[in-house]
């Protein structure tokens, strides 16, 4: 019987980053497993309360440490980057001076990287299969239990700052990642090294205070988390602080000196969608729930709801210069149907009859 002859595992992790680059990856890296000193503190993260109501987060526990609980077998981790930046949007920083404008993180303005991570690691994965016959993998993008960022790291597509985003020396922070799993023996890339030295900026520009050190994030404050992933009354004493931010925030992203580097997005499914980088508060306010569904769905926004969605942007209400305009919005929806914006137009109210 004819051996089938051996894989060379070289000129595959070559082959893949060929066709990684040709699907719109600006890198890719292959990681080992141990990241025994991340399970520490994700352990420690966990342990101090700071996932908040992030509750899958310590359902898994330390299962995100190690892939190969998540899918046997596994013996290295690829990990892919892809710029997001739009660089067609309204400047950021002249969107969140503006009161009146809903600012939207700006991976947010497009549609949902989800989808566009997983199905090109699912055609990689499954191109290299045609090359070299089958073997196992399992593609993760955001939404399965992965500590990707120190994975990433691992793999040496950047490190990570004091702020906890992935930076590359190349390319800043605006980027997506996503993981293939699998248990090709492939060769390891080396750690990236960290560059941040002795600048804090990001720390004093989160405007919540949600960094509570170097390397230490308190989910809880933090704006992305309470805009999004946080699901009851956004806390009053950090309303004040959220602005006009209504979907996710970028300012400790925007101070780093590694941004001078950022890309912008290649992908064309990136691009602003339905002026989402900066339309009116008032406006925003006004959409129905079908016009919320007509103009989020494909995008990060629609998992949001329209009731969340609604209680983000009457904290940005109440934050905004005052106005008729701002009030009669708010007054339009003093007797909403949900308690959850009921409550948040009529702390809005209060502020604006005060302001």
């Amino acid at each position: 019987m004819t051996q089938a002859s051996p894989i060379d595992l070289d000129e595959v992790k070559r082959e893949l980053a060929s066709r990684a680059a040709a699907l719109g990856f600006a890198a890719i890296g292959v990681a080992s497993l141990d990241i025994r000193e991340d399970e520490r503190h994700l352990v420690r993260w966990l342990k101090e309360g700071f996932h908040g109501e992030m509750e899958y987060m310590s359902r898994h526990g330390v299962m995100r440490s190690r892939p190969q609980q998540l899918a046997p077998g596994t013996v290295r981790v690829v990990s892919a980057r892809m710029d997001y930046w739009p660089g067609e949007a309204r400047d950021a920083e002249t969107v969140l001076a503006d009161g009146a404008l809903g600012y939207v993180s700006r991976y947010a303005v497009g549609r949902d990287y989800h989808k566009i991570l997983r199905r090109a690691l699912a055609t990689l994965a499954q191109e290299l299969e045609k090359r070299i016959g089958p073997f196992g993998y399992r593609v993760c993008v955001d939404s399965a239990p992965v500590l990707e960022k120190a994975l990433a790291r691992d793999a040496g597509l950047g490190w990570i700052g004091k702020h906890t985003n992935l930076i590359a020396r190349d390319a800043g922070s605006y980027f997506f990642l996503g993981e293939i799993l699998t248990d090709l023996a492939l060769p390891v890339d080396a750690p990236a090294s960290a560059h941040c030295g002795t600048c804090e900026a990001c720390i004093p520009a989160c405007p919540t205070g949600a960094i509570v050190a170097p390397y230490q994030l308190d989910a809880r404050r933090c704006i992305s988390y309470l805009t999004i992933e946080h699901h009851s009354a956004i806390p009053v004493e950090l309303r004040p602080a959220i602005g006009n931010r209504i979907f996710g925030c970028d300012d400790c992203q925007l101070v780093c000196p590694w941004n001078k580097f950022a890309r912008a997005a290649a992908h064309p499914d990136f691009k602003v969608r339905h002026h989402l980088d900066g339309t009116t508060l008032t406006e925003l306010f006004r959409w129905t729930i079908d016009e919320f569904e007509e103009r989020t769905r494909g995008s990060a926004i629609h998992r949001l709801g329209f009731e969340r969605f609604s209680r983000n942007i009457a904290v940005a209400l109440g934050n905004a210069p005052s106005s008729t305009e701002v009030i009669r919005a708010l007054e339009e929806r003093r007797e909403d149907p949900s308690p959850l914006v009921r409550e948040h137009v009529a702390w809005a109210l209060k502020r604006q009859e005060a302001a």
